[in-house]
Parts: structure tokens; sequence; C-alpha cells
């Protein structure tokens, strides 16, 4: 594995982190501040720049009383400035503090080197029906 394979793994295990603590500020130092940025949600529209995406994460953050991902790897691929991550999400989320949620989504993270650090500009999660 590449360093840089390495970076970008370690910038994707801070976005699931900060996901599952439920940490705004933590999820507003992974994501590209820009207008460039986007992110769909699991049955969602697109949702453009980090102001409606921080926004959306806020408002998840507020309806979920606790959720877990556990992460698996398909391939993480690496070419000069954008990287991707895709991987299947494992998600156990109590929404409202009653309703208990397991499900499974395949996502797509891209990351864009910005000034000597990888940043997460775009998140794409779908659910796997079974």
């Amino acid at each position: 594995m590449t360093n840089q394979s390495s970076e970008v793994l370690a910038v994707n295990a801070a976005f699931y982190r900060a996901f599952e603590k439920k940490d705004i500020e933590a999820m507003s130092t992974v994501w590209s501040q820009g207008t460039g940025s986007f992110c769909v949600h699991p049955g969602w529209n697109v949702l453009r720049g980090w102001k409606e995406i921080r926004s959306s994460w806020v408002n998840i953050f507020k309806n979920t009383a606790y959720i877990e991902i556990n992460t698996e790897i398909v391939t993480t691929v690496v070419r000069d400035h954008i990287a991707y991550v895709v991987l299947v999400e494992n998600v156990l989320q109590i929404i409202n503090g009653q309703r208990r949620l397991e499900a499974q989504s395949i996502a797509t993270n891209m990351f864009e080197l910005l000034g000597g650090k990888w940043y997460l500009v775009h998140h794409h999660a779908s659910p796997i029906m079974r």
C-alpha cells in the first residue's frame, strides 16, 4: 500500500468516526468546505456544497440516538490528486431513541488532494436490497 493510499484510508476512517460520534466539528475537518462537494445519502437527492452537506449531517445527528458503522473496503484507488474508496457500510442505527434499523449500503467516497491534504469531496451511499 502506498503512503497516499494510507493517507486516503485514514481520512476515510476519520469520516466514519465522525459519523459514529455524531461530531459535526470532526466531520467539518474531513470534508472540503467548497461548493464542489457532493453528497448522496441513501434515498436522498444530491446535496451540493458544504453548506447543504453540513446541514444534512446536523439533521441526521439530531435524529439519531445511536449509530454504529462497520465497513468492508472493496477497493481503494489513488491517481494524482483524486482518490476513491468503494466499500460496504454495515449500519446499526437507533432513530428517535426507539426505532432500530440495520442496513447495508454500498458507498463510494471520493477524495481530492488540496493543499497537501486529502479531503472528502463526494460521498454516495445506496442501500443494498436483500
